[in-house]
């Protein structure tokens, strides 16, 4: 169990609210597969520069050199804008036609509204873009969630290992860090938000990878937070 006496619970979305064999076993593969469809249809799109930055050139012959540039990028398991931004422009697709539903572990929508119940912010830090973020929780499988979160982060702010992607949260939240509980399932992550003086909780769910030692309380449910 944990005590949380603060204001404001952060959430990771893989491997934390959402099983990782969903975001790389569903999501992962729908985007990779419609790629070369929505750059096709979409060629003069902003992103498209940006993912040519990301994928280090100055930019795409066609979207032939832009279809591999997604590929390679997604075999390295990249966590940069312009693919994030992709990603989400294209489940964006499969959410508006219902080939995709969020999927989410038991205990979240319940702790979700305890958490709200007992005055409780709650906002989203993920790799994935603000609005591929916005789009998994408008479509769960429990229906539109949106309206119980007040906020997101993404690879805009900085890197989820960088200690200083979290002052910066904490400040745009109006809160000190230590009135802040981040719950991600790396411990990485976890390091650097308790390195600018945030709670942690490390999450421990069915199918998330093995994690080194580390002083972070580990949860496997999110009804193991209490509220001091």
């Amino acid at each position: 169990m944990i005590s949380f006496a603060g204001k404001l619970i952060l959430l990771d979305i893989e491997g934390t609210v959402s099983p990782l064999a969903f975001v790389h076993d569903v999501m992962f593969p729908y985007a990779r597969k419609h790629a070369a469809a929505w750059l096709g249809a979409h060629w003069g799109h902003e992103v498209i520069p940006q993912l040519a930055r990301d994928a280090g050139a100055s930019s795409f012959h066609n979207a032939l050199d832009a279809e591999a540039a997604v590929d390679r990028l997604m075999d390295a398991d990249a966590k940069v804008t312009g693919l994030k931004q992709l990603q989400g422009l294209i489940w964006e697709q499969g959410f508006a036609n219902g080939d995709l539903r969020s999927t989410l572990f038991d205990d979240v929508v319940p702790s979700l509204d305890h958490w709200r119940e007992n005055d409780r912010e709650i906002r989203i830090y993920s790799s994935g873009s603000i609005h591929a973020q916005r789009l998994f929780f408008a479509h769960t499988t429990a229906g539109d969630l949106t309206p119980r979160l007040s906020g997101y982060y993404d690879t805009t702010t900085g890197s989820k290992r960088e200690p200083a992607s979290y002052p910066a949260i904490a400040t745009d939240c109006g809160l000190p860090p230590n009135d802040i509980l981040f719950i991600s399932d790396l411990v990485d992550e976890l390091n650097a938000a308790q390195s600018a003086g945030m709670m942690t909780a490390l999450a421990l769910r069915a199918g998330n990878k093995p994690q080194p030692e580390s002083e972070h309380p580990a949860i496997t449910s999110f009804a193991e937070i209490t509220f001091v």
